[in-house]
């Protein structure tokens, strides 16, 4: 099952290029709550799946609208925290010359302020620093998760979708470097578990002005989707809608003003923004020149 935000909150159901409009019938079954209304699908999932199946099973065709005229919108817009994984992959470990990877940094967070509609655009802050794509293969919580073991991690999955993090380099804390507004684009949908199949052999790839960056699998992770989620549950308590975000491999690179960065995920699908600096200024506290960069990527064949 593809499930997607579209146009005023409204939720749908993507099936061959077309949307079929699931708003109405969450309303009618689901309880209210004060957060938006794909949490409380994913809160309740179990009581209207059998529901949105049947619709979907008796849609013609030509039910729904086409998906190329509907404005997407964010997957899920208000999650309680984005749990991010720094150096996952042993490729980005290289070429950013770190010491350490994920068994010694653990993870950060990311603002949900940070998180952009697709085909929206990053809004560059500062005209004085570097900023660079991050590709990322990204889960959806489901259910609430505290100290879940590996084996038990995916059960507390409600989907997967495709997220970047988008970065500031320089010597300010992570969270800091990754929180500005705009700086995590994330979608084009969810794709539920049993649609998906393993998070353990994922291709991904990103592309800036049509030139490939990054080219991973997510069976070359240094900690598994189900790892990871796993030891963030032994910190903090994932709630269902919380994004948990696995890293990113080797290729980023710098994005600036009208780049155009396209990000595909296997089985999952298409993540289009753009980039702009119309906006920028100088940075005020300096930090151009701290902390690992990484040389500017070739492009790839």
């Amino acid at each position: 099952m593809r499930i997607l935000r579209f146009d005023d909150d409204r939720l749908g159901l993507e099936r061959d290029g077309r949307v079929l409009d699931i708003t109405d019938l969450l309303n009618s079954r689901l309880a209210p709550a004060p957060y938006s209304l794909v949490r409380r699908l994913i809160t309740e999932f179990a009581v209207v799946r059998p529901l949105l199946e049947e619709l979907s099973a008796k849609a013609g065709p030509s039910a729904g609208l086409p998906l190329d005229e509907v404005r997407l919108r964010l997957p899920v817009p208000d999650p309680t925290k984005i749990v991010a994984a720094p150096v996952n992959y042993r490729d980005h470990q290289a070429e950013m010359n770190e010491d350490y990877h994920i068994d010694a940094l653990g993870f950060f967070l990311k603002s949900p302020s940070s998180l952009l509609d697709p085909g929206g655009s990053v809004r560059l802050p500062y005209s004085d620093r570097r900023f660079d794509h991050e590709a990322e293969f990204a889960l959806v919580v489901g259910r609430r998760a505290s100290h879940v073991t590996p084996e038990q991690a995916l059960d507390h999955v409600f989907g997967y979708t495709g997220l970047m993090d988008i970065t500031m380099r320089g010597g300010e804390d992570r969270s800091t470097r990754k929180s500005f507004d705009t700086f995590t684009p994330m979608g084009p949908w969810l794709v539920t578990p049993d649609e998906l199949g393993s998070p353990d052999d994922v291709g991904l790839e990103l592309t800036v002005n049509g030139a490939l960056r990054q080219k991973a699998n997510t069976r070359d992770l240094i900690w598994s989707a189900a790892s990871f989620l796993s030891y963030a549950s032994t910190v903090t308590v994932l709630e269902p809608g919380d994004v948990v975000t696995t890293g990113t491999p080797a290729g980023v690179a710098p994005i600036q003003d009208g780049d155009t960065v396209e990000l595909i995920v296997d089985r999952i699908g298409r993540l289009t923004v753009d980039v702009t600096a119309e906006s920028a200024v100088p940075c005020p506290t300096g930090g151009a020149n701290r902390g690992p960069v990484p040389p500017p990527a070739p492009t790839r064949h």
